[in-house]
């Protein structure tokens, strides 16, 4: 019987991570001893931090957000590239309302965003 992975056993297999990481490299073998262990070690971190930690795919209005702080792009400068008041985007960005198909083509091309997050799938 395979005993679940605790927080005790998570923070001791990170330790021992940092402890191969100098160890390992590109260049290992995959069949070395350490990098087989290594390979392990991820794994278990991997399962761990995917059922504790769980990250959700972003909103259309977060990663909106994100590009339009990266680009140093204005909501207003923003709302005239894609064709609709600055209101209309503040609506976007609230998730009070969706682009259309039309203005989500837009939004991905001028902010270079996946269609598939544009179109949450």
């Amino acid at each position: 019987m395979e005993r679940p992975i605790d927080e005790a056993v998570y923070r001791t297999t990170l330790e021992r991570i940092e402890e191969l990481l100098p160890m390992v490299s590109d260049e290992t073998p995959t069949y070395d001893r350490k990098a087989i262990e290594l390979k392990i070690m991820s794994d278990i971190v991997i399962g761990y931090e995917e059922a504790h930690f769980p990250i959700g795919n972003p909103s259309l209005a977060e990663v909106v957000k994100m590009r339009l702080d990266q680009e140093s792009m204005s909501q207003r400068a923003f709302a005239k590239k894609i064709g609709v008041s600055p209101s209309r985007v503040s609506e976007y960005l609230s998730g009070k309302s969706e682009p259309t198909l039309k203005i989500a083509r837009n939004i991905s091309k001028i902010l270079n965003i996946e269609p598939s997050i544009i179109l949450g799938i």
